[in-house]
């Protein structure tokens, strides 16, 4: 086969191309700190990294959703210790009107007292979460209770009005707490005395809510001065107070739950971090020495070029 200077100048320059183009690779790999920029550069690590972005993408959609749990339920638990607060104080002060020694004007002082915490657990109930009120179930943007509304329920509450975030794999956690659960429902017997509270079947609109109810019973008996009501209030108070700490508590668990979940997510996530950059990342010092490896061959093809190229009719007339 005879070989022509045109042929040796083709595959000169073809091979010149060549380790321009890999020069060329490099320097973009450093520049951009990516080991590829097309699908064709590797096909096996485009996929892997589609696969390690989505797993991270689904990581931290589970992580805020933790978040905004934790906020919503720290929320409850500072309204629940609040209301636990103001029940304590109820309590000590109706045991203080039940030990018969007290004046109708001191009576009548801590009725005043007591009615302000009433309408103080009203205000409880009524709490926002970033405008949503987070004892109302799905009716966020209504209050539990109306003002002038008697401590009645100004909203249907059903068992099943219940906040689930995901927050992993197959997890789901219920975030919302029922104003019913926290206030129950007054029960009444035929002669429509208060006899119980109903805590577990929601609530229906203009329901009066037990806790309330025990503070109006409490009010009228101060007022009336009738130890037995008084005394009757002592326990119901502390029944109150029984529900509303085991509520407390549940929330208290779940956000351990969820704190622990976090702590879980950050982990999953910084090790996806990991792999993902393990994957696409350059090693800047190893990528250094490839380019410097790349511009010798790159030089030493111009130079043996430059051999190839030279050799005309005129050098060997000479």
């Amino acid at each position: 086969m005879r070989v022509t200077n045109n042929m040796l100048v083709n595959n000169m320059v073809y091979n010149l191309n060549q380790n321009l183009k890999v020069l060329e690779k490099l320097q973009y790999q450093k520049a951009s700190g990516k080991k590829f920029r097309v699908p064709s550069d590797n096909p096996i690590g485009v996929s892997k990294s589609l696969k390690f972005n989505t797993d991270l993408s689904k990581l931290e959609q589970y992580n805020k959703n933790v978040e905004d749990a934790l906020s919503w339920m720290t929320d409850t638990d500072a309204a629940l210790r609040e209301m636990v607060e103001a029940l304590k104080r109820a309590y000590d002060l109706t045991e203080d009107a039940a030990n018969g020694t007290k004046t109708t004007e001191d009576l009548h002082k801590i009725k005043e007292e007591i009615d302000q915490i009433k309408e103080h657990i009203i205000q409880i109930g009524n709490t926002t979460y970033a405008g949503r009120h987070i004892f109302s179930g799905y009716k966020t943007d209504k209050k539990l209770f109306e003002d002038g509304n008697d401590g009645k329920y100004s909203i249907g509450l059903g068992t099943d009005e219940i906040f689930e975030y995901n927050v992993g794999v197959s997890e789901r956690v219920k975030i919302n707490t029922l104003g019913s659960r926290v206030f129950g429902v007054a029960e009444y017997d035929s002669e429509g005395e208060l006899v119980g509270a109903n805590y577990t079947n929601g609530a229906e609109t203009d329901k009066k809510a037990y806790l309330i109810a025990v503070f109006d019973e409490l009010s009228a008996a101060l007022e009336k001065n009738d130890p037995d009501e008084i005394q009757k209030s002592i326990t119901r108070l502390q029944d109150s107070m029984e529900q509303v700490l085991a509520v407390n508590a549940e929330v208290g668990a779940k956000m351990n739950r969820l704190e622990l979940t976090q702590k879980k997510l950050g982990v999953q996530m910084e090790s996806v971090k990991e792999l993902l950059s393990l994957n696409e990342d350059v090693d800047l010092a190893e990528i250094t020495i490839e380019i410097g490896e790349a511009q010798n061959i790159y030089m030493s093809s111009l130079m043996v070029g430059a051999k190839v190229i030279q050799p005309s009719l005129v050098e060997f007339l000479r």
